[in-house]
């Protein structure tokens, strides 16, 4: 008996709407955290909250990047 050959996985494209989803992820983690920034900084009558979150938002986005990179290289 001859067996079939098996379907080719395909781990090139699966890596890449992994990484897709990534970027959208920390495009919309960025762009909350500037709209909590903004809210707050009128709710409080403050100028450096909106700075303030938009970086920690970025920080934040950044360490959940490297951490899913390092999850597909494993």
């Amino acid at each position: 008996m001859e067996q079939k050959p098996r379907k080719k996985d395909n781990g090139a494209l699966r890596t890449a709407a992994k990484l897709s989803g990534i970027g959208i992820q920390m495009g919309v983690t960025i762009y909350l955290g500037n709209l909590l920034g903004t809210w707050l900084d009128q709710k409080f009558n403050t100028t450096f909250l909106e700075i303030s979150i938009t970086l920690l938002a970025i920080f934040l986005s950044t360490y959940i990047l490297i951490v899913k990179a390092k999850k597909l290289n494993t």
